[in-house]
């Protein structure tokens, strides 16, 4: 659970951007809800040159951020931890310096740094291989992932590569505890549905190679205040409506997604941190049995999820995919379950009447209905 500055930032991120939102996640109350990661992405490093690197071929920054050590040490300070980016290609997505051919020299510097996330994006790494087998997407991140183990410092690594030659499979071999299933959220095109839609129905499918440790990333969630990835344009209020954005939190819940907020830290409105910062819908995607929801039914006009939990109650999902609110229902038998189950909402934190055989609700337009089913 954490931030990452790319939807709202891009290339303008700098030091000041990254020490704000550390300030914004512990006032907002964020932290205290499980959010601990402060990430930079793309663009803290030089283009490619002799400015990139050191004479012992270690990486510098650039003149936004001049001091990684304390910035990480900032971070800390406040009880979180601190990620970065970087590419195993000769450069990252922006063009700028990756770690290609210097990658023992990043893993060293990321850890004296203090960092404690790797994001590993793919991107300038299909100058090397132009159609990788899939011993060719292995590669890269089994070095960084063996050379991240040998340093002193706990770092984890998420593969960013888009889901090429289904790294679901072979992510957590190679080091990896979490792995981009799908291409950038931020760049999804609208049909009859928001964006976040496909990208969960591609990342849904996956649930048997989601557990403790390995956790498949449909990226980021953008809801309150972010730019358009198309232009990298500044922020702006997003064009969710409400039953969207909690449709959107709830799908990522239920798929045990890692929950990583990508707005504008400094813009944090009520409804937003509401959404962010539920308990329970954070307790359903944290849950230690670590399973992901499978797939109950989908339909053009409905989705329902179902997730188990550590305490065998199970978490269900109705889903409202159509342009009109209609009642959607879930029968025992295709959640698996016998008998009476006790049933809560966990969005509005109440208990409701208890069921029997199926479970049913009224869903707004695009909208959600969630249930956690308990003995």
């Amino acid at each position: 659970m954490g931030w990452n500055h790319w939807y709202t930032h891009y290339c303008r991120v700098t030091d000041a951007t990254i020490r704000k939102a550390a300030d914004a996640m512990v006032a907002s109350g964020m932290a205290d809800f499980g959010y601990e990661y402060v990430s930079i992405d793309d663009c803290w490093m030089p283009p490619p040159g002799p400015q990139a690197r050191d004479a012992a071929g270690r990486p510098l920054t650039n003149e936004k951020f001049p001091d990684m050590k304390g910035l990480t040490g900032y971070i800390h300070g406040k009880g979180l931890k601190a990620g970065i980016y970087t590419s195993p290609g000769p450069t990252t997505c922006q063009k700028l310096e990756g770690a290609w051919q210097h990658e023992a020299a990043d893993a060293r510097a990321f850890a004296d740094w203090g960092f404690d996330l790797l994001k590993y994006d793919w991107c300038g790494y299909s100058k090397i291989v132009a159609k990788p087998t899939v011993a060719d997407s292995r590669k890269p991140y089994e070095l960084m992932g063996s050379l991240l183990r040998q340093q002193e410092r706990d770092i984890q690594m998420n593969l960013c590569q888009y889901g090429v030659n289904e790294v679901w499979k072979w992510g957590g071999e190679v080091g990896g505890q979490s792995w981009r299933t799908t291409g950038d959220l931020g760049l999804a095109r609208d049909t009859d549905l928001p964006g976040f839609y496909s990208i969960a129905f591609k990342n849904m499918v996956l649930a048997e190679y989601a557990k403790p440790g390995r956790w498949n990333d449909p990226d980021y969630i953008l809801i309150g205040w972010y730019g358009s990835a198309f232009k990298q344009a500044e922020a702006q209020p997003s064009p969710l409506s409400a039953d969207e954005t909690y449709s959107y939190m709830s799908l990522w819940s239920l798929m045990a997604a890692p929950l990583f907020f990508s707005g504008d830290m400094e813009r944090l409105d009520a409804f937003t941190l509401n959404v962010l910062c539920n308990a329970e819908i954070i307790g359903i995607n944290q849950d230690p049995l670590g399973r992901q929801a499978r797939v109950v039914r989908k339909t053009e006009a409905e989705l329902v999820l179902a997730k188990p939990l550590e305490d065998g109650a199970v978490a269900v999902g109705l889903f409202n995919l159509s342009r009109e609110s209609r009642t959607i229902a879930a029968a025992w038998s295709d959640l698996g379950l016998t008998g009476k189950r006790k049933a809560r909402d966990p969005w509005r934190q109440v208990n409701l009447a208890g069921a029997e055989g199926s479970v049913a609700a009224a869903v707004a337009p695009h909208g959600v209905a969630m249930f956690v089913l308990s003995r």
